[in-house]
């Protein structure tokens, strides 16, 4: 065939291969690997898992916390106690102040006024009781002339009785004495009562002995207008920071009692935290508190139980809750614990910020000496 077929070349140099070499190639076999790291894997996870929960859940058994709780501060609210348009306005929104500070000041020129038209009450006071005295004194030589007169008619009156009983006399002479030494008891009567009513008008009582009480009433009207004026400029009471100033403009009209501006104690911080009720069965006032700041992460403050609301939330409302209707659910209430700041603040506290409050309801109360 090889003849016939001259493309078919038989090389007849390379040697046969060997059955070695015709033998298909070995495959490697792998040793199974150890299943036991797998197997650890999967049941040590569940187990940490289940630990990490059953660690948490006892080492958080005794401690109860809340996010509903906010940063308090003391908010006084200044309102003038004057009518009257503001001149002067010392102060702006959201600036810090010391007790003391002018914050803005009335129109004082009608309260100037009304401290001179009090200095001239007094003035005519004065005058009225000078007159009162002069008065007095007056009475007196009256009721001198009075005694006078009726010792002469008493006099006169004697004669004519002596001589009527001599037979010398007429009966209506004897009349006329009569009714002229009636008329002089008369006069000296008159003349004593208004001495006894001008001896009254200069009299003065026990709340101000020796001073006459149309004098004092004068002193009194004088005193309210000084007071008045004073109250023209109207100042801090407190240390703190200006809130609420939007109606502090110059011109602006003020009134009596109507809030003027607001100033926030911010050197007197609390925590106003709302715990439920089935968290009260433990808490007592000096317990241990941490409190977390949301607005600042990281820094955590020192406290403690200040006191524990009298009320829930809901009794304090404007409209409690009515339960007495057929569809009532029962909600869990909220009760408000006052947690006092131990430790000091490393950035300025604002009113309203949210926190978050946790208590060890386990720990005693905290001692006087760890407050500071």
């Amino acid at each position: 065939m090889a003849d016939r077929d001259p493309q078919i070349e038989i090389d007849t140099a390379s040697p046969a291969p060997s059955p070695a070499q015709m033998a298909p190639p070995a495959v490697a076999v792998a040793k199974p690997r150890r299943k036991w790291g797998k197997l650890a894997a999967m049941v040590s996870v569940p187990l940490l898992m289940v630990g990490g929960v059953v660690w948490y859940f006892y080492a958080n058994a005794n401690n109860v916390s809340t996010d509903n709780a906010y940063v308090q501060q003391d908010k006084v609210s200044i309102s003038a106690e004057l009518t009257g348009r503001v001149v002067a306005v010392g102060v702006r929104e959201n600036q810090h102040v010391n007790a003391g500070d002018l914050l803005f000041r009335i129109d004082p020129q009608p309260y100037k006024i009304a401290v001179q038209q009090a200095e001239a009450a007094i003035a005519a006071a004065d005058v009225k009781v000078v007159g009162m005295e002069t008065d007095l004194s007056t009475k007196g030589a009256d009721i001198a002339t009075a005694r006078a007169s009726l010792a002469y008619a008493q006099e006169q009156y004697n004669r004519e009785a002596e001589l009527m009983r001599r037979g010398f006399s007429t009966r209506a002479r004897m009349d006329a004495m009569t009714q002229g030494m009636a008329a002089a008891r008369g006069s000296l009567a008159n003349a004593e009562g208004e001495a006894t009513k001008a001896r009254a008008a200069l009299s003065t009582s026990q709340i101000a002995p020796g001073v006459n009480p149309a004098v004092l009433a004068a002193q009194v009207q004088r005193q309210q207008a000084q007071y008045n004026l004073s109250r023209t400029e109207v100042r801090a009471p407190v240390s703190g920071v200006v809130s609420k100033a939007d109606r502090l403009l110059d011109g602006q009209m003020m009134m009596s009692g109507l809030p003027a501006v607001t100033i926030v104690v911010s050197d007197k911080s609390w925590i106003a935290a709302n715990f439920k009720e089935t968290d009260l069965d433990h808490m007592r006032v000096g317990q241990p508190a941490e409190i977390e700041v949301d607005a600042y992460p990281g820094m955590k403050l020192k406290g403690h139980v200040a006191s524990i609301g009298g009320g829930t939330g809901s009794e304090f409302s404007v409209l409690p809750a009515q339960n007495a209707s057929g569809n009532w659910v029962k909600v869990t209430q909220r009760v408000p614990v006052r947690i006092a700041i131990d430790t000091t603040p490393g950035r300025p506290l604002i009113a309203g910020l949210s926190t978050h409050v946790t208590i060890d309801t386990a720990a005693g109360p905290v001692s006087a000496a760890a407050t500071h």
